[in-house]
């Protein structure tokens, strides 16, 4: 059974150091620990407005960073711009809007055309992977495939924010279906958005074939009560531990008998 890579997303370190803009804490030194930590990619979000991370952190992280680096990013061109020059191993394109705190959705590839599509072209012709941060939409994942996205990256705010039993049930169905549709049209799958060290183990118990979780609000978060090195390795050894064959419990049968 393949077990997922940690994805760590150092923005949060970023905006820390960005209430008092200061040069502390440094997200470069942060994701440095995280990787002597078992972290096997490294995430960022360079902003259209560069609130938190920067273009010298990217910079810097491109030179220092020894896993994968993925930089997520909008189709802005002043920022593709700053990928086609540092090539990041990966680039995840994400909706972006000024107002918002986080990422609230998923792309809509269907309605972005020709803008994402010359974008994926162009990171392409780079040699950098190209994943889209997406709803399990079978329709926003055939489009996906069909403009040449190499993966996409399954939204799992939906899941994290449900409240009750039926409607975590109903994300965790949807969620493997997309997983299912996304490798159906040749496409890795990652995931990623409100994960935490309490919601992993049933996202881990229902869905198969995901190559990697892109963490950052509740590890930064246990990181600064305990430090970046024991949150990630209590985050590893928790995706190790719930993707184990033992892990394949009575929530796994049934998510999948839900599913089929």
């Amino acid at each position: 059974m393949q077990i997922p890579k940690l994805g760590v997303n150092i923005d949060h370190v970023a905006t820390v150091r960005q209430a008092r803009r200061t040069y502390e804490p440094d997200p470069v030194a942060a994701a440095a620990l995280a990787t002597l930590a078992g972290a096997e990619v490294i995430t960022c979000h360079l902003r259209e407005d560069r609130r938190h991370v920067n273009d010298r952190d990217v910079a810097l992280l491109k030179a220092t960073v020894t896993s994968k680096f993925n930089l997520e990013m909008a189709a802005w061109p002043d920022v593709i711009a700053v990928a086609l020059r540092t090539r990041p191993e990966q680039a995840t394109l994400v909706p972006e809007k000024r107002e918002e705190v986080t990422t609230e959705g998923g792309l809509n590839v269907v309605a972005g055309g020709r803008t994402l599509a010359a974008a994926v072209r162009r990171l392409k012709s780079r040699g950098i992977i190209v994943s889209l941060f997406i709803a399990p939409d079978p329709v926003q994942i055939a489009a996906a495939a069909d403009i040449g996205a190499d993966a996409v990256e399954l939204h799992t705010g939906p899941y994290a924010n449900a409240r009750t039993e039926a409607g975590v049930r109903r994300e965790l169905r949807a969620l493997a279906l997309g997983a299912e549709a996304a490798r159906g049209k040749g496409l890795r799958v990652n995931a990623g958005h409100g994960l935490n060290y309490v919601n992993l183990r049933r996202l881990l118990e229902a869905l198969d074939g995901i190559e990697e979780l892109h963490i950052g609000h509740s590890l930064i978060a246990r990181a600064v009560l305990v430090g970046v090195e024991r949150a990630v390795r209590e985050m590893v050894e928790l995706i190790v531990r719930f993707s184990a064959p033992g892990a394949r419990t009575e929530a796994r049968v049934q998510a999948r008998t839900e599913v089929g």
